[in-house]
């Protein structure tokens, strides 16, 4: 692998995580129900890695189509959970 590949992922990395500890609790969930349309992309782009020819890209996708289904799936519990929160009893 090229160390700027790897670079640029360890940035992202911290980025990432210094983006998503400076979300307020009152913003995270709207934010949340919007990237399970980011997801729902890294599903297609995984199973196109699956398709693809080469062992690591099958076993790379499939691991990514299992992460982003994990992603969307708790994307919707936890949308569902909030829309509960604001029904009338």
């Amino acid at each position: 692998m090229d160390v700027n590949l790897i670079t640029i992922f360890i940035l992202a990395i911290f980025v990432g995580n210094e983006i998503i500890n400076k979300v307020p609790p009152t913003l995270h969930t709207p934010l949340m129900s919007g990237s399970n349309a980011i997801s729902g992309i890294a599903i297609v782009g995984a199973l196109l890695a699956i398709s693809t020819d080469g062992e690591i890209s099958t076993y790379l996708g499939l691991a990514a189509l299992i992460c982003a289904t994990i992603n969307v799936v708790g994307g919707f519990l936890v949308t569902d959970r909030m829309l509960k929160m604001f029904k009338k009893k």
